[in-house]
């Protein structure tokens, strides 16, 4: 019904729209999917390849119209086709989705065509959801969003600074509602810090829970992981539902087999976690322990006065705050973080298997092309490491450490969660982060990812003196995603700090 179809495109408006918004659309028969992707396009044209050109999308997806042809078509036969259906997403451009090329934003692989879906693709289109663009990404998976293939992405509250990394395509594209959702990785704070550095909540879940069939820098690493990039609380709920599971690809996943609840959402959806807060105990860590973050900093001290704040806005809540607790040798043994020798290399070579195109037979191959010499200083600097079996098992041991102070802290003060900074420092400048010496990932906190097998989800928390977006974080015991999304969603209702960008209003 083309008239239809040119009257919904008119009235219905993506922006902060949620997954409920778009699905009671659908319902009324308001809106078509065709009509939503469209309006997505639209918007991509207009903010991220002009006007205030944000640069989060590499690739669009030249079958994204008939692919919603297709949902339409499927709804007025026999209604939804999944719980997420028509719901336009985007992935970072270090997973494959068929039809788009996956390129980790390097020139290295700009040809790179997988012809696959990576499993958690698959699991979200057949829940009924529509892959509609790739993202930017910190090249090849290291640090800030800067990339040979594309430049660099900008914040959506300040265009002259970085969007954060590496998944800052995915945070600014939720953001500037781009999409309905967005899919990230993280391995350090990738997914967390440009997050919040945009203003969406976002989270890496335990270990184990999401496969990273398909996805570059996955098994036999253990630290990465994809995981949502929201503008609420509950969608991001909802896209772990669907993304969890079992994945012989990636033998990882065997250690979330029984530990996901039967569904994340359902508590938030029936409005029962709203009073999650309410008697929950929190222990707050204050020590500084983010990626090269700087105490004396004027930022450092503008992000803490928005964390007291928000630690203010828990109490309200209900929440009691054991402030603070300290776990012991925390730096010092964050600082034992190394990569096993040849893990990088193997991951490089699980992932190609099954790709229809392998643009190179290995890294060294890769570092050999011409095209290297334009790659980003953070692509040299993880590719060339040498990193030692010495080194790592003391972080193995280091590990085992730290995971141990930090639940003995949860045991003694009988902590539900662990509370700290999202970010350390506010966005910083694109200028200084592709220049030396190389700004990158300043404040990010990555206790969760040293530690692997803990979750951990961001909330935006407001804004600075300075304009800029600060956030908080829920970290918890092993498998104990549910209660994060729990208490992240009572926060995020108690506050709803969410602001959309101004472009994009």
């Amino acid at each position: 019904m083309p008239g239809s179809e040119t009257r919904t495109a008119r009235t219905f408006d993506p922006v902060e729209a949620t997954f409920s918004d778009i699905h009671e659309a659908y319902r009324a028969g308001a809106l078509t999917v065709r009509a939503l992707v469209q309006s997505y396009l639209d918007r991509i044209e207009a903010i991220d390849r002009n006007g205030p050109a944000l640069n989060s999308i590499i690739s669009v997806n030249p079958r994204a119209l008939e692919e919603a042809d297709r949902l339409d078509a499927a709804f007025q036969k026999s209604g939804f086709t999944g719980p997420l259906h028509g719901l336009p997403l985007v992935m970072k451009d270090q997973a494959d989705v068929k039809d788009m090329p996956t390129t980790l934003g390097s020139v290295l692989f700009q040809d790179h065509h997988p012809d696959r879906d990576c499993h958690v693709a698959a699991k979200l289109k057949a829940a009924g959801a529509i892959f509609i663009a790739k993202t930017t990404l910190g090249e090849c998976g290291a640090g800030d969003t800067h990339g040979s293939l594309f430049g660099s992405t900008r914040c959506v509250y300040d265009l002259e600074r970085t969007a954060g990394g590496s998944s800052g395509g995915s945070g600014v594209a939720a953001s500037a509602n781009l999409c309905a959702a967005a899919i990230g990785q993280e391995g350090l704070a990738s997914i967390r810090r440009p997050s919040i550095w945009n203003g969406v909540v976002g989270m890496r879940p335990t270990a184990g829970l999401v496969s990273r069939g398909g996805v570059y820098a996955g098994w036999p690493s253990v630290f990465g992981s994809l995981g949502p990039m929201t503008r609420t609380v509950l969608d991001a709920a909802k896209l772990l539902d669907a993304m969890t599971g079992y994945d012989p690809n990636d033998p990882l996943t065997a250690a979330g087999v029984g530990k996901a609840p039967a569904s994340f959402s359902a508590a938030l959806a029936d409005g029962s976690a709203k009073s999650a807060l309410r008697g929950a105990r929190l222990g707050v860590l204050r020590e500084p322990f983010g990626y090269h973050s700087d105490p004396s900093a004027a930022d450092f001290g503008r992000i803490s006065d928005l964390f007291d704040k928000s630690l203010a806005e828990l109490e309200a809540a209900g929440a009691t705050l054991i402030d603070p607790i300290e776990i012991p040798d925390l730096k010092p043994l964050l600082a034992k973080r190394a990569n096993e020798p040849g893990a990088e290399e193997a991951s490089y070579q699980w992932y190609l298997r099954g790709s229809a195109s392998k643009p190179y037979a290995s890294m060294a191959e890769a570092m050999q092309s011409p095209l290297y010499d334009k790659v980003t200083q953070g692509v040299k600097i993880r590719w060339e490491a040498i990193p030692t079996a010495e080194a790592h098992y003391g972080y193995l041991k280091a590990r085992d450490e730290l995971t141990f102070y930090m639940l003995n802290i949860m045991a003694e003060h009988n902590l539900d969660a662990i509370v700290h900074k999202a970010v350390e420092h506010e966005p910083t400048l694109i200028a200084e982060g592709i220049a030396p010496p190389y700004t990158t990932q300043k404040g990010a906190p990555t206790i969760n990812t040293f530690l692997t097998y803990v979750p951990s989800i961001v909330v935006p928390a407001g804004f600075t003196q300075a304009g800029l977006p600060g956030g908080i974080t829920f970290l918890g015991r092993p498998y104990s995603d549910e209660a994060m999304l729990a208490l992240a969603y009572s926060y995020e209702q108690a506050t709803m700090h969410r602001r959309s960008p101004k472009f994009a209003a």
